[in-house]
């Protein structure tokens, strides 16, 4: 769908995206059943940030980023703006001038699976980023795409309103209605992790806190204790 912006989108509160960002993305990822990743090369411009919004989505046109400036209008604090395209891109479609843009309506950081530009600009801004390349190329303003319409970036449909976390690691997709569900499922797994790096820290033995003997025993692994003569 081309040349729409749909105004009313869902989101998620403050307090769940706060909860999402401190969880991290691979632990959300692998809590809600290794769903959501977004494939690289869609990778953070700077490093040690954790994010976590709703998601204004844009359909951008290659070397075009006449719909970003579109979305500006769109986005409430606390949301992460999302950007597909119609086909790869790696242009320069997003700098520091959009970012302060952002910045003032509050917005919490960019997906974008195009190219960025002033990367060391932005870092100085604190305007966290995950970006498919830096590139200097700039973009015209000239053909419409869309704002808050399902997209696909990095192999993952993204949804309005559905939550968008980002790290170091990456960034994930949870959909909105099943955003609580995540983060009880999250929860969970970082107390079962805790636990284990407790015993591993005490000296114990993944083989056996995850009882793989018996599996590898099944799959034929032998222990000798010398390689036989031939």
């Amino acid at each position: 769908m081309i040349g729409v912006v749909v105004r009313n989108r869902p989101s998620i509160g403050a307090e769940q995206a706060s909860t999402l960002a401190a969880l991290g993305v691979a632990t959300v990822h692998e809590a809600q059943g290794r769903t959501g990743l977004l494939q690289p090369p869609i990778a953070p411009i700077q490093q040690d940030r954790s994010i976590a919004g709703s998601a204004v989505t844009v359909l951008a046109q290659p070397g075009d980023n006449w719909m970003l400036h579109v979305a500006v209008e769109q986005c409430r604090a606390g949301d992460v703006l999302v950007v597909a395209c119609t086909t790869e891109n790696t242009d320069g479609m997003f700098g520091d001038l959009l970012a302060t843009s952002l910045m003032a309506r509050g917005v919490a950081g960019l997906v974008i699976d195009a190219g960025v530009r002033d990367s060391a600009e932005l870092r100085r801004m604190g305007f966290p980023v995950w970006a498919r390349a830096v590139h200097a190329r700039g973009t015209v303003k000239a053909t419409l795409g869309s704002v808050n319409v399902p997209v696909i970036i990095g192999g993952q449909l993204v949804n309005p309103g559905d939550a968008v976390v980002a790290d170091d690691d990456g960034v994930v997709v949870v959909p909105h209605a099943t955003v609580d569900a995540a983060i009880a499922a999250s929860r969970k797994r970082m107390l079962n992790e805790e636990d284990k790096r407790k015993r591993l820290a005490a000296g114990e033995l993944g083989l056996d806190i995850y009882a793989m003997r018996p599996k590898l025993e099944a799959a034929g692994l032998r222990y000798v204790d010398e390689l036989p003569h031939e």
